[in-house]
């Protein structure tokens, strides 16, 4: 006698954030959440762990670049706007709005002399780019720096959330003045 067995087969598809994700040609745009490359040409790509000891050796220059949202210019009379704290790895300088794959001159002016104030001016220092899980903006900038001629960029695409999750210290962070 055989016994036939029916059964039923789910083929779930594969999550996004497990599918290679080339490197674009030039900068990232909009949405700038979602699965990154494993890569970033010319830089290295750095594990929380890595990251830790890189924070840890204290050598190498922590630039947090998560955007900030600007304070609405026509806000009733008497509105408190409160700015939404940022808390950050220990240390790090905080340059929002240099990750998105546009920038105005200015912001770009203001990117470059706050890479100068981080490194004292040496581009051989190393610079280490992050801003949340999943975030194209650190991406972006580490990008950015190489080709403004730094060369010891380290990009860590977990950030913050990475961070947090392994329990290393955090810090209110301001931005860098403009």
């Amino acid at each position: 006698m055989t016994l036939l067995v029916a059964a039923t087969v789910t083929i779930w598809p594969v999550p996004a954030s497990s599918q290679t994700v080339p490197e674009p040609d030039g900068y990232r745009e909009d949405p700038y959440r979602g699965p990154v490359p494993e890569t970033l040409h010319g830089a290295t790509v750095v594990s929380t762990k890595d990251a830790h000891a890189l924070w840890e050796a204290g050598q190498t220059a922590f630039i947090d670049v998560l955007p900030r949202a600007p304070k609405p210019k026509n806000l009733p009379e008497g509105t408190i706007w409160h700015e939404k704290p940022r808390l950050s790895i220990p240390g790090s300088q905080w340059l929002p709005n240099v990750g998105y794959g546009r920038i105005a001159e200015v912001t770009a002016d203001y990117f470059r002399a706050g890479l100068a104030k981080a490194t004292d001016g040496d581009r051989k220092r190393g610079l280490l780019f992050f801003c949340l899980d999943e975030c194209w903006m650190s991406w972006n900038a580490a990008k950015r720096a190489l080709e403004y001629g730094y060369e010891t960029v380290y990009w860590y695409p977990e950030g913050t959330d990475g961070w947090t999750f392994d329990d290393f210290p955090v810090e209110k962070i301001e931005p860098e003045p403009q």
